[in-house]
């Protein structure tokens, strides 16, 4: 059971791993001026992401299966506070790794560019020769950077809604499978409501919060903002991002009984 709970946490850390790193795929766009083409080499990264998470949760539902009596369901909250956790990590990997990330993935849109298609794109990187040089873009991330995400100039609300929607979305589907092993009678009502959890949460994060940072890039592009201020709205959306990967932990348990709740007003 330890083997299977560190694989879904490697997962899941993978998963949001990547989904932070999607906020600085704008900044190497702009960087190389070629956003468009930034955002269609980041999808195949995004394929791993849909990977990973396509196998982590089957693998999350089983621990589900494994809760016996009331007496399993401790050890259940705990494997799921344990992904938590590995969410919020994950997180800060992306976090640490945006600075890298940036010079790498704008050379990759170089490579591209030149290969014209991203088989050839990969056949050129793979070599070891162009692996060494990948090395000199490799950047640690600085205090200075951090010392500069003041929310000054941020939208408060942008913010709240982008915390929300990482809140909702991190803990949606955990806490229908708790709900489940709850009332055990009203399972399958409550796990088919995991989608529309999450439907939400990408709702809130396709209107409110990615026009915002889309309006901000247009400006930036144009020359009517500056660079620093998209850097500020990726660094704030970060760690609002951050702080939703922690509320989850909070609200693991009392959205498992709204939603227990809820389904038994279902009639």
């Amino acid at each position: 059971m330890i083997e299977k709970l560190l694989i879904i946490c490697v997962f899941v850390g993978i998963i949001h791993m990547i989904e932070t790193l999607a906020y600085s795929v704008r900044l190497a766009g702009l960087k190389t001026r070629k956003l468009v083409v930034a955002l269609s080499l980041f999808n195949i990264i995004v394929i791993v992401s849909r990977t990973a998470n396509m196998v982590q949760a089957p693998l999350t539902g089983k621990l589900g299966d494994a809760v016996q009596s009331k007496e399993d369901l401790p050890v259940l909250l705990h494997q799921l506070q344990t992904i938590l956790l590995a969410a919020s990590i994950g997180t800060i990997a992306g976090a640490l790794l945006i600075p890298s990330f940036v010079s790498i993935f704008s050379r990759m849109i170089s490579h591209l560019e030149v290969a014209g298609s991203v088989p050839k794109m990969m056949k050129n990187i793979a070599s070891i020769h162009t692996l060494e040089k990948a090395k000199k873009h490799v950047k640690r991330p600085r205090w200075i950077m951090l010392s500069q995400l003041r929310i000054g100039g941020v939208p408060k609300r942008l913010l709240l809604l982008n915390l929300m929607a990482t809140t909702i979305y991190t803990v949606g589907v955990l806490s229908t499978l708790y709900a489940s092993t709850l009332e055990p009678t009203l399972s399958k009502s409550i796990l088919m409501l995991s989608g529309l959890i999450n439907g939400l949460a990408m709702i809130t994060l396709a209107v409110f919060v990615d026009p915002q940072v889309a309006i901000l890039t247009e400006k930036v592009m144009k020359g009517e903002s500056t660079k620093q201020s998209m850097n500020k709205m990726v660094g704030t959306l970060v760690i609002s991002r951050l702080c939703g990967t922690v509320c989850a932990q909070i609200l693991l348990v009392p959205a498992a009984l709204y939603i227990a709740w809820i389904c038994k007003l279902i009639p």
